[in-house]
């Protein structure tokens, strides 16, 4: 039995916990460059980067929901819930949502990924609390009525046949279902035919309600802002709507867990009548937090990253067999995924997968020259920079970070994790990845000759 002395003093070393706690977690130079982070009662985290040199600043909110976290029968649900926030709220209707932003010449989008979902405007820097009372207001509020979703269940459905149009983007579904199965990971971002027409308004608010809670947002501000006011006005905007809790809640914590891919020698064929054929030949990646990330981005850099990499010299330059050709690779949370692109005529495949697979074959037993791998660490470390000079690209640093490691890294520190990668260090994450058997994902215009040769292609 607890006294009631013991419970006030549970009940006060509660309230006492729940009280805003700010950190610095880089410190710029002048305040340039600067990141924070402040912790709302109720677990709602609100991080910003400063740079006063700029008259633009990008808001955004970030939820800790992606399509991995649906199952089968909500396959596209995220996506669906992302479309739905902007139809309107108790506030705003969805045409007073765009015609605020669109007043003052800013910019607002969403995106939806296998992890995460993100709602952003990018606006003058004095338009910033309007922004922020906008996609609060979007995120807390939305309405999610039933002729809404029916609406704009077509335009989601518009939407697949979009892609499904593009066998060059197509393509990456495809191998995403190659490598992982009928999975969370393996299932497409925007669901199926049958599984939006599926959909209905309840489900969507149910999933709406258990994953847009304060615990599994993260909300970012990057630009010419500053942070106790972007604090104070976040913290307005959710109370307003009753989505503040005052307790103790701590926030969610990125995902964790080991996941092994087993896809060795596995190939998928879509059939389609298209000019081209459209190729992935790839094998298990990185996890997003394995440590050999740095050697790895070296690696892709120098195989497939730009003109001057070898998969563009031996299929593009030296024989023309493919206009666009390149590397890639996608980490999660507890696994990651390596792939080769190619979109060639239907007669020149074989041509360009046994290319592929003896470049693969050849980096994995011998690695990459120094000469490949210097220009490699040039190469990555300038487009890190470069990929980092607008507003936009910062929230979207800060707010990944904070979603998926739980830190802030410095540009000086990703630089110099660059920088440190040697070529052994190289040499061998390509022997241990590019020396596993691949598979193959193909859409394209193909008989059943080339179809029997395509499994031949990696066995």
């Amino acid at each position: 039995m607890t006294s009631r002395s013991s419970k006030a003093t549970a009940r006060t070393s509660s309230e006492a916990r729940a009280v805003a706690r700010t950190q610095t977690l880089l410190k710029g130079k002048d305040g340039i460059g600067t990141v924070r982070r402040t912790t709302l009662p109720g677990g709602l985290r609100v991080v910003t980067e400063t740079l006063p040199s700029v008259r633009s600043a990008t808001f955004g909110i970030w939820a800790h929901v992606g399509s991995r976290d649906e199952t089968p029968t909500l396959n596209g649900a995220t996506h669906y819930l992302e479309h739905l926030l902007f139809k309107g709220t108790s506030r705003r209707s969805a045409l007073d949502i765009s015609a605020a932003i669109d007043a003052v010449g800013g910019e607002m989008n969403a995106f939806t990924a296998k992890e995460y979902t993100c709602y952003y405007a990018r606006v003058l820097d004095t338009d910033l609390p309007l922004a922020i009372d906008v996609v609060c207001d979007m995120l807390t509020s939305s309405l999610i009525q039933e002729e809404d979703v029916d609406a704009e269940r077509g335009v989601i459905l518009e939407e697949i046949a979009m892609t499904e149009d593009d066998p060059g983007d197509c393509v990456h579904d495809l191998f995403a279902h190659t490598m992982l199965g009928d999975t969370p990971l393996g299932r497409p971002v925007l669901g199926t035919v049958d599984t939006v027409n599926a959909l209905t308004a309840d489900r969507i608010r149910r999933f709406y309600k258990r994953h847009y809670d304060p615990t599994h947002l993260v909300v970012t501000a990057a630009g010419n802002v500053d942070h106790a006011k972007v604090v104070r006005q976040v913290r307005a905007a959710f109370e307003k709507a009753g989505a503040l809790l005052g307790n103790a809640a701590e926030p969610l914590g990125p995902r964790e867990g080991r996941k092994a891919i087993r896809a060795a020698g596995r190939v998928e064929l879509l059939g389609r009548k298209t000019e081209q054929a459209h190729v992935v030949l790839g094998m298990p990646g990185l996890a997003r937090t394995d440590e050999r990330r740095w050697a790895m981005g070296v690696l892709n850099t120098a195989l497939g990253g730009g003109m001057s990499s070898r998969l563009f010299q031996e299929v593009r330059e030296k024989r023309g067999l493919a206009y666009s050709v390149y590397s890639y690779t996608s980490g999660f949370a507890d696994c990651g995924l390596f792939g080769v692109y190619a979109g060639c005529r239907p007669s020149q495949v074989h041509d360009v997968l046994k290319i592929c697979r003896d470049e693969l074959e050849h980096v994995a037993e011998h690695g990459l020259s120094d000469d490949e791998i210097g220009r490699a660490i040039g190469q990555l470390s300038g487009s890190t920079v470069l990929g980092l000079e607008d507003t936009g690209a910062l929230m979207n640093r800060i707010g990944k970070s904070e979603l998926c490691w739980g830190e802030q890294m410095s540009v000086d520190d990703m630089l110099a994790n660059i920088a440190a990668v040697t070529p052994d260090d190289v040499r061998e994450v390509a022997r241990d990845i590019l020396g596993q058997r691949p598979s193959l994902s193909v859409i394209g215009p193909l008989k059943d000759k080339q179809a029997a040769r395509l499994h031949e292609a990696v066995s």
